[in-house]
């Protein structure tokens, strides 16, 4: 196993889920409920689903574009969208 990977994924995804609108989303179910463990089986079951979704068409996709393209289009994604929240034309 990987763990430099590992633990890199780890800290980008938890950093860029806080105050995600998926957490807020789960935090507002479990306030309002009093079975809190079961918003938690949920919304974990739900991203892990998406997670899996998400690097098996990550899979897909590396099987035709190179890697290095991947990333320069999404950091050039990523990029764009920065640009256009500082302008004020993004919407979220």
């Amino acid at each position: 196993m990987d763990w430099k990977l590992l633990s890199s994924t780890y800290s980008a995804i938890l950093l860029a889920e806080m105050g995600d609108k998926t957490q807020l989303a789960t935090m507002s179910l479990a306030a309002g409920q009093k079975a809190r463990w079961s918003v938690f089986a949920a919304s974990a079951c739900a991203l892990v689903t998406s997670t899996a979704i998400a690097v098996l068409a990550g899979d897909v996709v590396a099987r035709y574009i190179p890697p290095v393209w991947i990333k320069r289009g999404a950091g050039a994604l990523f990029v764009a969208l920065g640009i256009g929240m500082l302008l004020g034309k993004a919407e979220s």
